[in-house]
């Protein structure tokens, strides 16, 4: 059907078109409390189309299977008379590179497999006093791309996702330990040993309960803790962002923001990951994109719109759905690239907590994205942290919160741990800020 679309929009919108045809097939189960709760497939397909006529760009998109292309045209076009001016250029075709997005072992899983793994992850987690949840979810996708400059490209991915929460409930105590595992292909044994060992391994720590300690304080976060100082950085570092002058990273390219020891980058070509892909959703080509190197910003990511907005090229990070237009988003955000994922779990921490004397390991916030977070400043509540006295985990804290300004923090960074791993598409290892805010509540 994409082929019959672009070639119905080049007849008739005078300043090309796009096109996106993706459809994906989901395999959940779900136990709650330790019963299997649901397990069944969805299975959904779409097009969404944009064009440029009159100098105007309008979308549509549908979900209907029959749908006939001049109608579907019609209706962007239609689009267009209400659409924003835009200078909107669309590549050329570009060779891709090759990437292996579909594994078959994932693909082939069937829901007996799936309850399989959640089954053996209820007994391996099982302990007197806690409730278990867990979840299973397979993913196949196959997506094509066009557009009325003679761009193309097609691929099919899958990802397969393991989750799982142990609750501990005593009195007004209400703990909560979870950890995940997400990747392209079907989990290995190690694996989900790896995600056993590490909610074990934080539960033990959390059975103790302890004083927070207060004022300004080195505080580790672990990767999955890491959300509050990463999510200010990754909004500045959006075009979008720049254009709408909020980014207080705007006016900074080429300048030194951060610790000389910091460095990201989008990857959108990164084995066995589910956001990687050889070609973003306006046929662009993908490639690696250098945010920042050694402190110093780099680059910010854009999509073809935010692009000939700035007056700059499309870094390949284009994403849209089945309706609405294509907007920036990260691929893969890699902080500070060390090597290969550890086979097993390190201990908390990465090896930084020899190095405070007082303060938390926080593993996880309350209300992280709330409030004003491109301009950095953020106040948690913890969800599950630890109190560090000279160098060991003395137990958890409860009715404590943490606040800074990322920027200001990722100046002065204590350190960074040797335990880097994969949080849903970040790869990141723990992290030490010096004079952290820490109150009781």
């Amino acid at each position: 059907m994409i082929a019959q679309l672009i070639d119905a929009a080049r007849r008739r919108a005078d300043g090309g078109a796009d096109a996106l045809w993706r459809r994906f097939e989901r395999t959940s189960v779900a136990f709650e409390w330790g019963r299997l709760k649901s397990a069944g497939t969805t299975e959904e397909a779409g097009t969404n189309l944009r064009v440029r006529h009159r100098g105007r760009v309008g979308v549509a998109g549908t979900t209907a299977t029959d749908a006939a292309p001049d109608a579907l045209v019609g209706r962007a076009l239609a689009s267009a008379e209400l659409g924003e001016e835009l200078d909107l250029v669309f590549p050329g075709s570009a060779p891709l590179a090759s990437l292996t997005t579909f594994f078959d072992r994932a693909a082939n899983a069937s829901l007996d497999q799936l309850i399989d793994i959640g089954r053996s992850l209820l007994d391996r987690l099982a302990r007197d006093g806690c409730r278990i949840n867990v979840t299973i979810e397979r993913e196949t996708t196959e997506t094509r791309v066009a557009n009325a400059a003679g761009a193309s490209g097609e691929y099919r991915g899958t990802a397969f996702g393991v989750s799982a929460d142990v609750w501990r409930i005593a009195g007004d105590d209400v703990l909560v330990v979870s950890d995940a595992f997400e990747a392209a292909d079907f989990p290995s044994d190690e694996a989900l040993a790896a995600l056993v060992t590490s909610i074990n391994a934080r539960l033990d720590h959390a059975l103790r309960v302890v004083a927070s300690p207060e004022g300004a304080l080195p505080v580790v976060f672990t990767p999955a803790g890491l959300s509050a100082l990463m999510l200010p950085v990754t909004q500045g570092l959006s075009g979008k962002a720049v254009l709408q002058g909020i980014s207080p990273l705007g006016a900074k390219l080429g300048e030194q923001v951060f610790d000389a020891r910091f460095s990201l980058s989008d990857e959108p070509l990164r084995v066995d990951r589910t956001a990687s892909r050889p070609v973003d959703d306006e046929c662009v080509p993908s490639r690696t994109t250098c945010l920042v190197e050694r402190g110093v910003v780099q680059q910010f990511i854009y999509d073809l719109e935010t692009a000939a907005r700035a007056k700059t090229g499309s870094t390949g990070n284009g994403q849209r759905g089945i309706f609405g237009k294509p907007v920036p988003g990260y691929t893969n955000i890699v902080l500070n690239d060390v090597g290969a994922q550890h086979a097993a779990p390190l201990p908390l921490g990465g090896g930084l907590l020899r190095e405070v004397k007082d303060g938390l390991l926080v593993d996880e916030l309350i209300g992280v994205g709330q409030g004003n977070v491109t301009g950095g400043a953020f106040s948690h509540p913890v969800a599950l942290a630890y109190r560090v006295e000279r160098g060991e985990i003395a137990g958890r804290v409860k009715d404590a919160a943490v606040a800074g300004n990322a920027y200001e923090l990722w100046k002065r960074v204590g350190g960074f741990g040797n335990d880097a791993r994969w949080t849903g598409s970040r790869w990141a290892p723990s992290v030490l800020f010096e004079g952290v805010s820490v109150a009781r509540r």
